[in-house]
């Protein structure tokens, strides 16, 4: 399997992914600076003046990760991403994921990583992974309802743009259990 085979533009319904280009820089900056409280439990901010730089590394793409812009409609509602975890062509991680607080609760988020999912099984991936701070039980929540099963804490896995060190819950999904489901 190819980063090119995986990182493609996605859609279903309302719903659609787009590779990240700087078209998306006004849009995601406005949709970012509608919940500054979520912030303070991401590893990085992308609000005021971070915005910049951190769209910037969302725009210089591979080797680690690849980002999209999330749209509901014609509206970026977001963002998210595939990050590098484990053997190539093997397992991937979801991550950099933000959506606005309006979308949040309605089933949106549940139909955007079912969309990834499919998606990076279709391309041979036999695992999908998720890293969530420890602190984030909504993401925790909304992860083990697609099914994922938790492996473990990441003690100390790394520190915030805040100062915090994080734990971080690592979670993953393998493609025999997307599957059966």
């Amino acid at each position: 399997m190819s980063d090119d085979a995986l990182y493609v533009p996605l859609g279903e319904g309302d719903l659609r992914l787009e590779p990240i280009a700087e078209a998306h820089r006004e849009g995601l900056r406005a949709a970012c600076a509608r919940d500054s409280e979520i912030w303070q439990i991401y590893p990085f901010t992308y609000e005021g003046e971070a915005f910049d730089p951190q769209f910037d590394s969302l725009l210089a793409g591979p080797p680690r990760r690849r980002a999209y812009a999330v749209l509901r409609g014609e509206e970026i509602v977001g963002m998210t991403a595939w990050i590098e975890q484990g053997q190539p062509g093997w397992s991937i991680e979801i991550g950099n994921s933000y959506i606005v607080p309006e979308v949040r609760g309605t089933g949106f988020n549940t139909r955007l990583k079912k969309l990834m999912l499919d998606h990076a099984f279709a391309c041979g991936l036999e695992r999908v992974g998720f890293k969530v701070d420890e602190r984030n039980t909504r993401s925790q929540a909304a992860v083990l309802k697609l099914g994922a099963r938790r492996e473990g804490l990441l003690r100390h896995e790394r520190k915030t743009w805040t100062g915090h060190v994080r734990d971080t819950v690592s979670f993953s999904i393998l493609r025999e259990e997307w599957i059966k489901r």
